[in-house]
Order: structure tokens, then C-alpha cells, then sequence
């Protein structure tokens, strides 16, 4: 089976232990990504919305480069970091997500990073 590993400077380059994306089999899966800006680095927000809308931006660019899209996310598995930004992320979900939603799952961050308060991972058709 091919794979290809799918890198854009459109969005924050990861550490060299992982990629930001991987097609295969007729997916593209998305790592982890957080609410960073591609050309800085930094992270971009301050509320849990800004944060979501941030990510969606960096995956949607990721799924542009591998030639798919946010409509074809078929899964996504959102981790955050408090209980309490639930709903708020929900707020900024429904704008990128209004119709016929991806299946997904839920976290809570493992570590904590200055600043972070969400990362979202996808699989989409390639």
C-alpha cells in the first residue's frame, strides 16, 4: 500500500517525531493539530473558540495539500485541555461543521503546553 506524507507550509510545521499528515488507503489523516500560527509559531487566541477556529484553519490547509477537504472529514478526535471550554469549542464546531457532522470523539490533554487549550485530529477521503 502507498503513503504519502503530506507537508504544508500553510500550517505549523510538527516536531520531526511525527507528520502532519499522512494519505493512504483513500483517507488523509490528520495529526494532532494545534491553534498555532504557520508562519510564527505562536499560538493564536485566547478563548477556547479562537483557539478551535485556529486549528480548523491549519487542519483545513493540511487537507487542502493532500487534496481533500474539511467536507470529507469523516472522523475527528478533539482534545482539550479544561471540561468547562466544552461547549464553547461546540460554539466554534458548529460554524466549520453546521450539517451532517464528522463521527467524533473527545479528550482531555495530556500535558499541559503554556497557553494551548485545544488540538484537533482528523481522517478524511483523500
Amino acid at each position: 500500500m502507498a503513503r504519502d506524507i503530506i507537508q504544508t507550509p500553510d500550517a505549523p510545521s510538527p516536531p520531526p517525531t511525527y507528520s502532519q499528515a499522512v494519505r493512504a488507503a483513500g483517507l488523509v489523516f490528520v495529526s494532532g493539530t494545534g491553534p498555532h500560527d504557520p508562519v510564527t509559531g505562536k499560538i493564536v487566541g485566547d478563548t477556547i473558540q479562537a483557539q478551535t477556529r485556529q486549528c480548523l484553519q491549519n487542519v483545513s490547509a493540511i487537507l487542502k495539500a493532500a487534496g481533500s477537504s474539511l467536507d470529507k472529514v469523516v472522523s475527528a478526535t478533539v482534545i482539550i485541555l479544561e471540561e468547562a471550554d466544552f461547549a464553547g469549542m461546540n460554539e466554534e464546531w458548529l460554524k466549520w461543521f453546521p450539517v451532517n457532522p464528522p463521527a467524533r470523539q473527545g479528550a482531555k490533554l495530556p500535558v499541559r503546553v503554556p497557553g494551548l487549550k485545544v488540538s484537533i485530529a482528523v481522517i478524511a477521503e483523500a
